[in-house]
């Protein structure tokens, strides 16, 4: 498919920041469960919209119409993109995904895809798009370099394009790593940075893989807790539990 059409600088378009409490969850659910979900706390929701690396690829109820909707309902998007996976990621269901040998160039290719699939849902320039890396084995330099290869071609592509390149990773290994690239003097970086730590509480600037002065203000998100069941307007699904203070989703109508 051919590659998006660069658009305005990404300095013309302002942000759209949220603050407050986010979910997400597999499957974005049903109209019906995203308006009886307006009794609770949550006022954002994080949807897996692309990439081949998604654990839930089946997404029945989400489409622009669905985006469009949930706007309207009052709750804000966290757009999440779950593509290529490090060469040496941890879980065994991301393995068949794993980055190839070019990496800077799947990047910057799948950084493409993400904003096509992005428009096609409704979500316009200046948006916050989140790329999905699953925890990896920092402790191998070769595959270090390559997954931060992979990661700065699609921050850089995404930039291009006029959308704001995030990250979702686990705070001891993908924002431990960017966070030493950071520390090092690399370009192509992450905009804002969604690091996941469990079983602790809500923290957005105390994380300590994080320098207290990076990706602040507004740039940050913390997962804080995981696979939790909750009920809300007599409605029950699982879902992980975000803390947020960060960009998201500009849709269109």
């Amino acid at each position: 498919m051919p590659a998006p059409a660069p658009l305005a600088p990404a300095s013309a378009l302002r942000p759209l920041y949220f603050r407050g409490w986010a979910f997400d969850t597999c499957i974005a659910p049903t109209l019906a469960t995203m308006r009886a979900w307006r009794s609770s706390r949550y006022q954002a929701v994080g949807v897996y919209y692309a990439g081949r690396g998604r654990a839930c690829r089946k997404q029945p109820n989400l489409s622009k119409r669905w985006v469009a909707a949930v706007d309207e309902m009052g709750w804000r998007v966290l757009p999440i993109f779950v593509g290529s996976q490090s060469p040496c990621v941890l879980a065994r269901n991301k393995k068949a995904v794993r980055m190839g040998r070019a990496p800077w160039r799947q990047g910057k290719r799948e950084g493409a895809h993400a904003v096509r699939r992005a428009k096609a849902h409704g979500m316009d320039r200046g948006s916050a798009l989140y790329l999905d890396m699953e925890a990896y084995d920092l402790r191998n330099s070769r595959c270090a370099r390559t997954t931060l290869d992979f990661v700065r071609g699609w921050n850089r592509t995404v930039r291009h394009y006029g959308y704001v390149p995030g990250f979702y990773s686990s705070a001891d290994s993908g924002v431990r790593h960017v966070e030493r690239a950071r520390r090092a003097g690399a370009k192509d970086l992450p905009t804002v940075m969604w690091f996941a730590r469990w079983h602790t509480k809500p923290s957005l600037y105390g994380e300590r893989a994080l320098s207290p002065r990076a990706w602040h203000p507004h740039r940050r998100i913390h997962q804080y807790a995981g696979n939790v069941t909750e009920k809300h307007g007599g409605r029950r699904f699982s879902i992980d539990r975000n803390k947020v203070d960060a960009p998201v989703a500009r849709i269109r109508r």
